[in-house]
Parts: C-alpha cells; structure tokens; sequence
C-alpha cells in the first residue's frame, strides 16, 4: 500500500506544483519579444503564463464580452481608453509599455524606396485600416506623404499586423506596411523604407491590468517594466519610452 501511495504521489506533484500563472492579451506586434519574456519569466517563477495574440481591437472586444484575460497590451491608447471608460481596466495599473516604428517592407533583397516617390506597383499587406493600430497608422503615413490615394487599390486588408507581414513573407505581397520590430522577427523581407515619425500619431503600446485584478498580473506587468524584459524588446527593435 506504501508503495502504491507513493507512485501515486510522483505521478500527481508535478501538476500540483505547476502554477499558474495571468492570461495576457497583447497585440500580434509583440509575439516574438512576449514569447521569449514569458518563457524566460516561467523558469524563473515557476508560473505558466497564457499568451493570446490578435489584433488590438479584437481583444478589447473579447474584454469586452467577458474573456479571461487579467492583462491587455494595446498598440494604441485608443482602445485602452475605451476598456478603461468602460471600467474594465484598473486605471492606477495603465502604463506605457513601448514605442515603435513604421516601415515599408518588401521580399528579403529587395532595394530600398524613395518614400518621395510614388510606390512600386503590387500589392501592399497592410492591417485593417480602419480598426487595427498598425493599418490606421499605416493609412495615415501614405496620406501624410501622399501616396494613399495610389495606394489604395492595391492594398490588401488582414485582421492583424503579423498577417500583413506574413502575407510578404510569402510573396503574396510584393509590399507591406509594418511595425520595425516586425521586420526584425521574420528574416524573410527587408525594411525598404521607414516613414517619417512625423507622417503619423505616436506608437505607444500601454498596457494595464484588467479588472477586478490579480496578483499574477501586477507582478508580471512589473517585470515587463524591468531591465530583463526591456533587454528583449530592445533587440526585437521596439523603442524605449522616456519618463
């Protein structure tokens, strides 16, 4: 009977010391450097934590309809803001996470572009250019410099921004309209362009802890902010916000 009680015990304690840990919604944008922080933060927690990925907007309207998540990254403010008038954010929480930049890309070896100059004909991956923060970024930069109107006919739509890149990545798309850290991930385009920062809002990604809160989620956030996790996003080429 001892013996069987133990085998008993070996084979149920690893699951019991398995923890667990916040459920993090974040922007496509942030998979490859998020995946790194989360593997690196398990092993030195010891707490599992759940990634989901998808375009900006449709997480808050998952948070919205109630999903589990205990904590949102967005890459903009504007859907933050909508999560937070709805009290569905812990506003002493919110903070602004990253930066980031726009670039054009093109297959990997392509020659750079003259943003002076009117596009390459074929077709350009964005994200929605109506409701995904790297597609209305995307929109307003071609019109600042204006070639939207060009543009347009040409652009393929997708729901996040990870689409737009893999749709070049394939060469289903001769160009894209992406984040810079995107370009990093995916060895198979090339940057051909960056837009001026100036041709388009700021690219803040803030982040906040979702109501009513948990622990998990405080103490993950909090290692987000620290040196570890900004040495990953630094490499992954998103930007440092100042104080």
């Amino acid at each position: 009977m001892i013996r069987v009680l133990s085998l008993i015990c070996l084979l149920f304690t690893p699951v019991a010391l398995r923890a667990e840990g916040p459920t993090v919604f974040a922007a496509s944008s942030l998979k490859t450097a998020l995946d790194l922080i989360a593997e690196d933060y398990g092993a030195a927690t010891g707490q599992t934590v759940t990634l989901s990925y998808a375009g900006t907007s449709a997480l808050a309207r998952q948070i919205q309809f109630g999903a589990p998540a205990d904590l949102y990254i967005s890459a903009n403010a504007e859907w933050m803001d909508v999560l937070q008038e709805q009290a569905l954010i812990l506003p002493e929480s919110r903070v602004d996470l990253l930066g980031n930049r726009l670039v054009l890309i093109g297959p990997a070896g392509a020659a750079p572009i003259d943003m002076a100059a009117p596009l390459p004909q074929g077709r350009i991956a964005m994200a929605l250019v109506e409701a995904v923060p790297a597609g209305i970024y995307g929109k307003a930069a071609l019109e600042s410099l204006g070639l939207w109107d060009a543009a347009e006919p040409n652009v393929v739509q997708t729901d996040n921004v990870r689409a737009a890149l893999a749709l070049v990545a394939l060469g289903e798309a001769q160009l894209g309209v992406v984040y810079a850290s995107d370009a990093v991930a995916e060895p198979r385009v090339t940057v051909l362009a960056e837009f001026p920062a100036d041709s388009h809002p700021p690219i803040v990604y803030p982040a906040a802890i979702v109501a009513p809160g948990k622990p998990e989620a405080r103490a993950f956030l909090d290692h987000l902010a620290g040196p570890q996790a900004r040495a990953v996003f630094d490499a992954q080429g998103f930007l440092p916000l100042t104080d």
